[in-house]
């Protein structure tokens, strides 16, 4: 059901655990099938310089989580933002269709982080 990147990403996560003294951390879920993700970013000057995440939920969630988390890492909060949970699938190699859905949790996250960050910031939110 899952191709080999899928499954890496599933069982040697990257970025897991909890972070000590994040920047940022956020909770985000999904009301279709219960998956939760917990981001912690760390910024310094607009960059994120350490990610990690804890996800309760399938394969596919815990690989978009995984996948997202490398693909943000030393990246801008602008360059995070602009990542969509189709690039992530992209980089996963696809998912099943019914499990698209999957990697929504970690787009959430992520933009729901670092609009907590320009708040924080005292920054507007972006749209």
């Amino acid at each position: 059901m899952y191709n080999e990147t899928v499954m890496d990403h599933f069982e040697h996560p990257r970025n897991v655990g909890e972070m000590e003294d994040p920047t940022v951390v956020v909770e985000v879920g999904s009301s279709e099938c219960g998956d939760r993700m917990k981001l912690y970013l760390k910024i310094e000057d607009d960059v994120i310089v350490d990610v990690s995440f804890k996800t309760l939920g399938c394969a596919a969630a815990i690989a978009s989580s995984s996948q997202a988390t490398e693909m943000i890492k030393g990246k801008t909060i602008e360059e995070a933002w602009n990542l969509t949970n189709m690039d992530v699938v992209e980089a996963l190699g696809g998912l099943p269709e019914p499990k698209i859905h999957c990697s929504v949790i970690a787009e959430d996250a992520i933009r729901r982080a670092i609009n907590f960050y320009r708040k924080d910031q005292g920054l507007e939110p972006w749209k």
